[in-house]
């Protein structure tokens, strides 16, 4: 049986883990082991998620979250460098762009353990930004860059990726996300009669 540490921290992190996990859970050859890095720490930023979403509960959960940027990369690095000498995954897996994507990419990497990178290719092209430099990184690193669009796709072949990680056009997870969850929400969700709304005159969004 094949091993996958997941690397989660943050909240659209766990949505996008949700639709893997479900894959993940329907082939018997592969293990997930899921690592929750605490950085987003208030329970209606994770654990309802794992709740709502029905995604496996962390083997791990690091609790690092509060302190500076480098704090945080550091500590999560230490911790995950223990998870993967203990756990020896075939793989390891992380989304998106937080500092809890960097660690775990340079802690596979230095452990010499294949690690995908979900959402590879996105950029901002602004170095101002924490998240562009984890992405970057983290693209840099990874075997195998799952990127969204062909833009993604383009961005890392003009980095001279190409040849250096396997690059594949996966789609969006998101987008498979919302199509999935998007039918159980509608069964579920009370927030039209709650509010005294009527349907198909809203758009619910977060900023």
């Amino acid at each position: 049986m094949k091993k996958i540490v997941t690397i989660l921290g943050a909240r659209p992190q766990f949505i996008k883990a949700a639709v893997l996990s479900r894959i993940i859970s329907e082939h018997n050859e592969i293990e997930e082991v899921i690592v929750h890095t605490g950085q987003h720490f208030d329970n209606n930023m994770s654990k309802v998620f794992f709740d709502e979403m029905k995604i496996p509960k962390p083997k791990y959960n690091l609790n690092i979250n509060n302190v500076s940027h480098g704090a945080m990369t550091g500590l999560m690095l230490q911790k995950l460098d223990e998870i993967l000498l203990n756990e020896k995954p075939d793989a390891v897996v992380v989304y998106g762009d937080t500092n809890s994507t960097l660690a775990g990419a340079l802690a596979a990497k230095k452990l010499h353990i294949k690690l995908a990178h979900i959402e590879a290719g996105l950029r901002s092209f602004n170095m101002q930004m924490p998240e562009e430099i984890n992405r970057i990184v983290t693209d840099r690193i990874a075997d195998l860059l799952l990127c969204p669009t062909t833009v993604a796709i383009e961005n890392v072949k003009k980095e001279a990726l190409e040849g250096m990680a396997n690059i594949v056009n996966s789609g969006d997870i998101m987008k498979d996300a919302v199509e999935y969850y998007s039918e159980l929400s509608a069964k579920k969700s009370t927030i039209l009669k709650d509010l005294n709304l009527e349907e198909d005159h809203y758009i619910l969004s977060t900023v």
